[in-house]
């Protein structure tokens, strides 16, 4: 579908008219030499900034999405698989991914049509106005700082794994765990912070190579060999619907990369090149998520941890955990990038503050990323249930960042002409349809199977308390 191109397709909105404050220096007179000096320091600032924050490529662009959506959540997919077999595992897994790469195509499609689009609030702007930016921006903003917060908890119950001394208060662990996230959300650019991804995804690939050969090993040494593992091509016989609802959600949230597409996007130099991006992201996202749930699944059978690291044999697994140690805090620390740059925006959206290229550009955004980090480790400390509120937040959000608003967009914005028009109106039309029901289940159904599990885990009294310094409640949490 052909798309209007723009001035501004750069990734910048207008945020600065030269042409205006021309006006406006005219009617408040002329300018003495300081003033004169000062304006012309401040726009040569804001074009400086503009140019740095326009340089990312779709290559970097697909790095960024890696790294947003390629994290140590891979290794739960063997237990997902567990829970629903191998057959429903892998058509499930080939078959969401191949809906994600088209949702992901729909989200572009509405930055290339308006290209004042910077953020995920803005597009539904475009839908439902004021009340759909405010609304959209709180799921944004909380759906990302919670999972920072995860990876927060992640980064504990790796440091409890590698150091393996739980005499120490695991607390520390997470205040370490914050202090990287947060000096790893630095780069102000997503083309800087590419760099870094480059780093993240070479982790994530060795953590999953390492425990595949690991638990390869363990199996073919068990008594009966590797055919002897006790793995199903179908779901197990007693699974409830809310246990494999929740390994269908995990599935699900693997995809979940359009949440920060147009953050990213409104970086790069060349929009329409966005495609080659998520087509490279979604065939290894498909080809990593199917062979890793697979492979490992089938080695270690019904019982696979998540994350399956935690199936290695435990010097192994210590190993994996600190081959994955940059993904965790690398992936985790690209959410609060993304929410910084999207407040700086609105904070200061004709300041060269924004742009991060000015000593008191610097002093704010440094606070502002501290202050989001502190936010998300506080919150994932201090809620016993935090992974369940986050599946439940997930449910709730990201089956409408990934599904039912791309195939809103679809009817509200991409769609030329009447649904039935043509055959290819049609067509596109029954396919988000479908796609809106997808996310409206996931939406109905996820909230529901989260909810279920926190009650479950309170009847059952495992449920850990807050900022609690007990190493050995992060040992086998997944």
């Amino acid at each position: 579908m052909s798309a209007n191109t723009s001035p501004h397709s750069n990734g910048q909105s207008p945020q600065w008219d030269s042409s205006e404050e021309k006006e406006k220096d005219q009617k408040d007179g002329p300018l003495d030499e300081e003033q004169g000096t000062g304006v012309s320091r401040r726009r040569a600032s804001i074009a400086e900034g503009q140019i740095k924050h326009s340089k990312l490529g779709w290559k970097r662009l697909t790095v960024c999405l890696i790294v947003e959506a390629i994290a140590l959540g891979s290794l739960s997919m063997p237990s997902a698989f567990a829970s629903l077999g191998m057959v429903a595992g892998v058509i499930l897994t080939v078959s969401i991914g191949l809906i994600a790469i088209y949702t992901s195509w729909l989200v572009g499609q509405v930055r290339l049509k308006h290209p004042h689009v910077q953020h995920y609030a803005d597009a539904v702007a475009l839908m439902w106005g004021r009340f759909g930016y405010e609304l959209t921006s709180v799921m944004f903003v909380l759906f990302l700082v919670l999972i920072t917060g995860s990876h927060v908890l992640t980064g504990t119950i790796a440091w409890v794994r590698i150091i393996d001394e739980t005499s120490k208060c695991a607390l520390i662990w997470g205040f370490i765990s914050a202090i990287l996230l947060y000096l790893l959300a630095l780069p102000p650019t997503f083309h800087e912070f590419a760099i870094l991804g480059y780093i993240d995804f070479a982790s994530i690939i060795v953590a999953i190579l390492v425990t595949m050969v690991a638990t390869g090993v363990a199996a073919s040494r068990s008594t009966g060999g590797v055919s002897a593992v006790a793995w199903s091509a179908w779901p197990p016989a007693d699974i409830s619907f809310s246990k494999a609802f929740i390994a269908t959600t995990n599935i699900v949230f693997a995809y979940s990369f359009a949440v920060c597409q147009y953050s990213f996007m409104s970086e790069m130099h060349t929009p329409p090149d966005y495609v080659k991006s998520i087509w490279a992201l979604g065939i290894m996202e498909i080809f990593i998520y199917t062979l890793t749930g697979a492979i490992i699944y089938s080695f270690v059978g019904t019982d696979v941890d998540s994350p399956a690291i935690l199936s290695a044999p435990t010097l192994v697994s210590r190993v994996a955990f600190g081959l994955a140690l940059p993904v965790v805090f690398i992936s985790g620390s690209i959410n609060t990038t993304v929410v910084g740059k999207y407040i700086m925006g609105r904070v200061f959206p004709k300041s060269e503050i924004r742009y991060v290229n000015t000593k008191k550009g610097w002093m704010v955004w440094l606070a502002l990323i501290a202050g989001l980090t502190l936010i998300a480790w506080v919150i994932a400390e201090a809620i016993p249930f935090f992974n369940d509120l986050l599946g439940i937040i997930s449910s709730l959000f990201s089956s409408g960042f990934t599904f039912y608003f791309p195939a809103l967009f679809w009817f509200y914005i991409i769609k030329e002409g009447k649904w039935n028009a043509t055959r290819k109106n049609i067509a596109l039309s029954m396919l988000n349809a479908v796609v809106l029901c997808i996310g409206l289940i996931v939406l109905v159904c996820g909230t529901y199977a989260s909810i279920k599990d926190i009650l479950d885990k309170y009847a059952k009294g495992s449920v850990g308390g807050s900022f609690t310094c007990s190493s050995s409640s992060y040992e086998g949490s997944g």
